[in-house]
């Protein structure tokens, strides 16, 4: 690449949570003098929460045009014929969850990609493994660039109006599925607790959360709870002091803050949660929590030294930087990636697009 160059970097997602995820990473692009365009696909995806000082590129015609030199995916899949080295960034971290064939979907390898950053050395060892076993894409450990803000220089600023607060805020999150979700375990003793105005409740939930759950839970808005729609929680995590959640990939965005969590039927509790199984423990888990028992804390810590190790704010800027290695051709692997002609059919389907030139 020529001296002052300028890099272009396509944003390939299908949520409208990727636009949280990726927004740090652009931050990072943009500073550098490079150019980034978002290609949206799907049915839930909504590009009105793109800004008017965003790129918006609608077509696979004007995406070969644009001729990006890397598409970075926060989803599983990104099609072949999309011009770019291919690079997963996630959507999450490895919450445990296992797909309907008993694997954890984390791990699964599509065929799809040409790097994978990582978020810290329990994926990084795993990632690393594969990439050995399969031999046509690199992996490189760089931070999650989506944490980023939860590390910049606000964070002392943050912590210091969070030690001036009267009491303590509890985030309720929650997954959609049916059989990992609290929210309706929860709700009456949510209820209970949220009317003695003991802490301030904030509630936020998974997008694809049924309705109805989420309109019983609008039932409890009062000056002690607030239910938050949005498609940014970093702002909810920075405001907390202790998150109560079930099996979501939110608690570990949480937990890297070093705060303590309190899951309700996690289906793989750890020594870094305070779990129960018993709804009328809820109070008694909580309060337990937000004492931060030394023990406690001792294993969040320990935990993410394994998860997400890196506190400087840097993730976005290490994943550029393990993208330039790769593209300048100091990073290789042994083998060419697969064709997967089979999964870029069907994505080819699903945009319509028929051209193989």
């Amino acid at each position: 690449m020529d001296p002052g160059a300028v890099r272009k970097y396509l944003f390939f997602i299908s949520q409208n949570y990727s636009y949280a995820i990726l927004r740090p990473l652009q931050q990072e692009i943009i500073r550098r003098g490079d150019e980034v365009a978002w290609f949206l696909w799907g049915d839930e995806v909504n590009a009105r929460y793109l800004k008017e000082n965003e790129r918006h590129i609608k077509t696979v015609d004007d995406v070969k045009v644009y001729h990006p030199d890397a598409v970075f995916v926060p989803g599983n899949m990104v099609p072949r014929f999309f011009p770019g080295l291919k690079v997963a960034v996630f959507h999450g971290f490895d919450a445990g969850k296992l797909n309907r064939r008993g694997k954890n979907d984390h791990f699964n390898i599509r065929q799809c990609f040409d790097l994978y950053c990582t978020q810290g050395p329990n994926t990084t060892s795993v990632f690393s493994q594969l990439a050995k076993k399969h031999g046509y894409f690199n992996v490189v450990e760089t931070g999650w660039p989506t944490l980023d803000p939860l590390f910049d220089k606000v964070e002392g600023a943050t912590s210091k109006a969070n030690e001036a607060k009267t009491k303590k805020t509890v985030l309720m999150c929650s997954t959609f599925s049916r059989n990992l979700t609290c929210a309706p375990h929860l709700f009456e003793q949510v209820k209970k607790e949220s009317a003695t105005g003991e802490w301030q409740w904030l509630v936020q939930f998974h997008p694809k959360m049924p309705k109805q759950i989420i309109q019983q839970y609008k039932t409890l808005e009062s000056e002690h709870l607030t239910f938050v729609e949005t498609d940014n929680v970093l702002p909810l995590l920075k405001q907390a002091d202790v998150m109560l959640c079930d099996t979501s990939s939110v608690i570990q965005m949480f937990i890297v803050q070093n705060k303590p969590v309190v899951t309700f039927n996690n289906i793989d509790p750890q020594p870094h949660m305070v779990n129960f199984t018993d709804p009328a423990l809820l109070a008694e888990k909580l309060d337990y929590a937000l004492k931060y028992p030394a023990c406690l804390q001792k294993n969040v810590s320990d935990y993410i030294q394994q998860l997400h190790p890196y506190r400087d704010g840097n993730s976005s800027a290490r994943v550029l930087e393990a993208v330039e290695q790769v593209l300048q051709g100091h990073l290789t692997t042994a083998k060419k990636k697969p064709l997967n002609l089979l999964r870029n059919l069907k994505l080819r389907k699903k945009l319509n697009y028929w051209k193989f030139n």
